[in-house]
């Protein structure tokens, strides 16, 4: 999910004691424990969440000469002299690699390649079964950003696309960028373009909810990381003032003034660039400093449930939009953002409403790039892709909890990929130039099989039945 930067302190103010969680707070966290040990169970009995099965017949010996010696050779000489063939005669053309080198894993910080796996193998099946796209994880053991590029660059010719996860602000952003430049296929940074394009969506069908204009917005971004950088970058493409756009870090509200801006620049240029344009208004200070009079705040942030509280809501402008995007708990808990006035509440959790979250974006996006057989994806294709998830709600009806479709409604999924092929096609990145509807029968098509792979495994038994979780031992009475 979203690269986060915690809240800083409220200037001025005493730290408060914290007192014991409420019980919503237990009841989530023991949930969340309970599911954690049931995963664990699950990866020793299935010892991995993917396999390689083989999607040729084979009838006996002799078709081993057609899949491999003496007939490959002949598909390696063509290749050869064509490399682009390499799309129509191998399964380059629907494969993904899902490259990671573990520094920053979802809450978990910086826990290294091996432990990385469980994570990217869970990428991998989420690319299967939701977008028919096969994502084969590569964790991998690197010291620099020079070296993962360059370790990049020498397996790209294997795949059809490349999934960076899971790597450190700000070195993902040079390492996104550069690889973009030496690379033909298309390059993506789920945790900077699709959890951006999630929250683009989300904002969009927010703003029609609440009768606002993009271009009058006025926006705090609660944590600079690879998330909110590129959220920034893609309302201002939108149409969004960047005097009206303020970002909030660790040190406080990002303005041009700020004395950590000499390191920005040498360390990190692209927080320095924002820094420049955005906060026209010149605002110093905390959160609470930046966040009286707006009308939306988009917090990838610090998880905890008080790192926004209900004054900042309330100082907010009428009706605000609250984004609490922080994994697995909220910077707020939606109850009390909507107490304090919040007209829109969004989390990056599916058991509340109004889930914003990158695994509803890449699945399509690579369904799309991959069959349209694009060299890259730019913004435009990324801005495709989120009106299209947006309209998907629209279509259904907006309301105050359906504000973007859910894993339930597979019907958008297509569409997406459909108009992210067609944005390739109009820019002149596509391969392979299809027309609209030919582009969403083959996603169609595409995104049913792996449902259908699934279930048929299960009924001829190939996949072993999930095991009843063991019995806890209930807590004696006192």
């Amino acid at each position: 999910m979203a690269e986060s930067s915690a809240a800083p302190v409220s200037v001025g103010r005493e730290t408060r004691r914290r007192s014991a969680p409420p019980a919503a707070e237990r009841s989530e966290q023991q949930e969340t424990d309970a599911f954690g040990r049931r995963s664990v169970e699950l990866s020793a009995f299935y010892q991995g969440k993917i396999e390689t099965v083989p999607k040729v017949p084979v009838r006996s010996l002799r078709d081993f000469a057609l899949w491999y010696t003496p007939g490959v050779a002949e598909v390696s000489r063509r290749i050869r002299a064509s490399p682009d063939l390499s799309f129509d005669l191998t399964g380059r053309w629907n494969t993904v690699a899902i490259v990671t080198d573990g520094s920053r894993v979802l809450g978990l910080g910086d826990i290294g390649p091996r432990a990385a796996l469980p994570v990217m193998e869970g990428k991998a099946l989420l690319f299967k079964f939701l977008g028919g796209v096969d994502a084969i994880p590569i964790p991998i053991q690197v010291g620099s950003p020079d070296r993962f590029i360059a370790t990049v660059e020498a397996m790209a010719p294997a795949f059809g696309g490349i999934n960076l996860e899971d790597i450190a602000s700000p070195k993902c952003f040079g390492i996104l960028e550069e690889l973009q430049k030496r690379l033909e296929i298309p390059v993506w940074h789920d945790d900077q373009l699709g959890t951006a394009a999630a929250t683009v969506a989300g904002l969009l069908n927010a703003l029609e909810l609440t009768g606002r204009s993009m271009r009058e917005l006025r926006t705090v971004l609660l944590g600079a990381g690879a998330a909110n950088l590129v959220t920034a970058r893609l309302l201002i493409t939108l149409g969004h003032d960047p005097h009206r756009l303020a970002l909030v870090d660790q040190r406080g509200i990002l303005h041009a003034e700020r004395e950590d801006m000499d390191e920005l620049m040498l360390h990190n240029p692209w927080k320095y660039r924002l820094a420049l344009r955005t906060n026209g208004a010149g605002r110093t200070g905390d959160l609470a400093s930046a966040l009286v009079g707006a009308d939306v705040l988009l917090a990838a942030s610090t998880p905890r449930p008080d790192t926004v509280r209900s004054e900042h809501v309330r100082s907010m402008a009428r009706d605000p939009i609250v984004f609490a995007l922080a994994n697995p708990v909220p910077e707020i808990w939606p109850d009390v953002a909507r107490s304090a006035g919040a007209a829109v509440v969004a989390t990056g959790r599916s058991d509340f409403p109004n889930q914003v979250n990158n695994s509803l974006v890449f699945p399509a996006v690579f369904r799309g790039v991959l069959d349209a057989r694009a060299r890259s994806i730019p913004d435009e294709v990324v801005l495709a892709a989120a009106k299209e998830l947006a309209r998907g709600a629209a279509r259904k009806g907006l309301s105050a909890h359906h504000l973007l479709p859910t894993m339930e409604e597979p019907e958008v999924f297509p569409e997406i990929a459909a108009a992210v092929a067609d944005t390739s096609v109009r820019l002149g990145l596509a391969r392979r130039r299809l027309s609209h509807d030919e582009f969403l029968e083959r996603a169609k098509a595409m995104m049913a099989r792996s449902g259908r792979l699934v279930r048929a495994l299960a009924r001829a038994r190939l996949t072993p039945a999930m095991p009843r979780a063991p019995a806890r031992p209930r807590p004696r009475p006192r």
